[in-house]
């Protein structure tokens, strides 16, 4: 009886320290709370809530803007004023692929350092998955797949050396290029 105690408690301790073993860096993603925010006030018709809900943003915005899609805050801005849903769905995609852009950038940047390049590939995954219900089938298809592509060439540290795969940057910089080609279409 006692061995059996001991094997639960054992397995209990090992499942929970499995558990608590990630690859992602937690915490809250600005753009994804906003555009949830954003979105709930435009399908309650309260335009007012959803300037609010983007004026969270306005540093990303203006980060974005600045570094990767000039024009981006403007035509946020305008999307917003119109009170067209579809503008302002279009609008928050643009957001979005902006920000995909600047993580799997900075995946490429970190490669030799494969936490950071990882956590910056599934981050990026996360603001793809956000919007890909907007996306046509075959796009969405595209992107997805390439982001998988970037995952993989991240390679792999294995476990004490064993399964280790090194980065292949070209590979890396092959599938991002598709995935931004496949966002853009």
């Amino acid at each position: 009886m006692v061995r059996i105690f001991y094997a639960l408690l054992m397995s209990l301790l090992i499942a929970g320290q499995a558990h608590a073993y990630s690859y992602a860096a937690a915490g809250k993603e600005p753009l994804i709370d906003a555009r949830e925010a954003i979105f709930k006030a435009v399908n309650a018709g309260d335009f007012e809530a959803a300037k609010l809900a983007a004026n969270e943003i306005s540093e990303e915005l203006a980060y974005l803007t600045t570094d990767y899609d000039s024009g981006l805050s403007e035509a946020f801005e305008k999307a917003l004023t119109s009170q067209d849903t579809a503008t302002i769905a279009t609008a928050i995609n643009r957001v979005f692929i902006a920000e995909i852009t600047r993580r799997l950038q900075a995946g490429s940047e970190n490669l030799n350092d494969y936490q950071t390049a990882k956590v910056l590939v599934v981050k990026s995954k996360r603001f793809f998955d956000a919007m890909a219900g907007e996306l046509p089938g075959e796009q969405r298809q595209a992107a997805d797949e390439s982001l998988r592509k970037a995952l993989e060439a991240i390679g792999n540290p294995g476990v004490f050396g064993v399964g280790k795969r090194d980065a292949d940057s070209a590979a890396y910089s092959a599938a991002v290029e598709d995935v931004l080609k496949a966002l853009a279409n």
